[in-house]
């Protein structure tokens, strides 16, 4: 039998854990380039026409009919950067804007700042040789079409320059405007179509990922199906297992069965009885909540005395005895809550605590209200819960590793959280194996006048 006992003061109050519960460059537009102390704006020249197929994306300015092509010039030699120079200002076409550093460290330096539609990189450079100078260029600005001028001849050095990155490659003895400039745009064409390609890749890869997830998820969907009628059926299986092994029993043997060998076993069909049905019950309940058919329908209640008739109820059904201490802090009798969902939080939660503690230990049970909140507040002194389960707690079907045979069909915990939910409400829990836990459930207060 269960006992209960009133006192004041909530006890020892838990101490609580919840369960669940790049930058963006401005584009300096058609606006003269900066110079710096270490580059050189060699010449701005602009004409009628332009590359209006040219449509820059993302971390290149967009050119316009108009617009010139800013193009980096990194070359140690000034007389061959004057000759590139009259190279493009010789173009019949297209308006370019150069800037002209010496070094690559001055390029890098520039590049932090202004953003260029194409760079032209020479491969013999003070501060940097060979392709390390396309390597530290390429780690900067990954988007930017670059262009490598030699002297050397050197097909194997044009093919790793190409495979590093670069668009093109060209020999500066064999350079002319025509071949300049026709290397200049294809080269931010191509990298204008390689970083579409690039970003069509990765939206492809996003797509082919979520999918991925969608059907694990799916496949995963099925198996927690299969678990949970393998699960269901063994459950029920149990239960009419003893009713038929009972019937059998009265039936065949009913004669030669003493009085008591009798009233034991209609009651252990009345307890089959009553499990199995509780057990449809709550998977019905589930159901509905999960297709989100389980509606909240609040009432009128006095919440003092709804919890004491519920624990009396409690009291009648369970075979071990327990004492359960009261403690309540009502700032208002009646409130406004569903009152089938709060008992199924509650029912679920004390019978929890008692099944799992001592005889001998008592549970205490403490409703508050403060503020704009109900709290109810059940804590044990019992085996309580390890930690490895904490994040499974509220799943239908867990059941905690050291239970060992005290029955249970796990789906207590994920029916409360449901109708918490519901409610619109929150649930705490805080457990210590072989001490105890406390499960503290928190609902808006609506009063009934309200």
């Amino acid at each position: 039998m269960c006992r209960i006992a009133n006192k004041k003061g909530i006890g020892k109050k838990p101490k609580t854990y919840s369960v669940f519960s790049g930058e963006e460059e401005t584009l300096p537009g058609d606006s003269k380039p900066p110079v710096h102390s270490s580059s050189y704006v060699l010449y701005s020249t602009h004409s009628s026409s332009s590359f209006s197929s040219l449509e820059q994306e993302e971390s290149h300015s967009k050119m316009t009919p108009g617009s010139s092509v800013k193009i980096l010039l990194i070359e140690d030699n000034l007389a061959e950067a004057r000759f590139l120079q009259e190279v493009l200002k010789d173009s019949p076409c297209e308006p370019f804007s150069v800037v002209h550093v010496q070094r690559l460290k001055e390029a890098l330096e520039e590049l932090k700042t202004t953003i260029f539609d194409a760079i032209l990189l020479d491969l013999t450079l003070p501060d940097s040789q060979g392709l390390e100078s396309l390597a530290r260029l390429i780690e900067q600005v990954p988007s930017s079409p670059i262009v490598v001028l030699t002297n050397t001849n050197d097909d194997e050095l044009a093919i790793m320059a190409v495979r590093q990155g670069a668009q093109d490659y060209l020999i500066k003895r064999q350079v002319t405007g025509t071949v300049l400039v026709r290397s200049l745009r294809y080269a931010i064409e191509r990298k204008h179509t390689l970083e579409s390609l690039k970003a069509m890749n990765q939206a492809l890869e996003i797509r082919v990922q979520e999918r991925t997830e969608e059907l694990v998820k799916a496949q995963e969907k099925n198996q927690l199906r299969s678990e949970f009628v393998s699960m269901i059926s063994h459950d029920i299986k149990n239960p009419l297992n003893t009713i038929l092994a009972s019937t059998v029993l009265l039936q065949d043997y009913e004669e030669k069965l003493s009085q008591e060998k009798k009233l034991t076993l209609f009651q252990r069909i009345r307890s089959a009885s009553k499990n199995m049905a509780q057990l449809l019950d709550e998977v019905l309940l589930l159901g509905e909540a999960d297709s989100g058919q389980l509606q909240y329908q609040p009432k009128k209640i006095n919440l003092e005395v709804f919890c004491r008739q519920l624990v009396e109820e409690i009291q009648n059904n369970l075979e071990q005895e327990s004492e359960i201490n009261f403690n309540f802090k009502l700032t208002v009798q009646e409130v406004m809550v569903d009152p089938n969902l709060l008992r199924r939080i509650l029912i679920n939660l004390l019978e929890n605590a008692i099944k799992y503690s001592p005889q001998s230990q008592c549970i205490q049970f403490d409703v508050i209200i403060q503020d704009q909140t109900i709290d109810f507040c059940i804590q044990d002194q019992g085996i309580g819960i390890p930690a490895d389960s904490f994040s499974q707690l509220f799943e239908p079907f867990h059941r905690a590793k050291n239970v060992g045979s005290i029955p249970g069909t796990g789906l207590g915990l994920a029916i409360v959280k449901h109708c918490v939910d519901i409610h619109q409400g929150k649930i705490w829990v805080d457990s210590q194996m072989g001490i105890g836990t406390t499960f503290i459930v928190r609902l808006p207060l609506i009063k009934s006048h309200e």
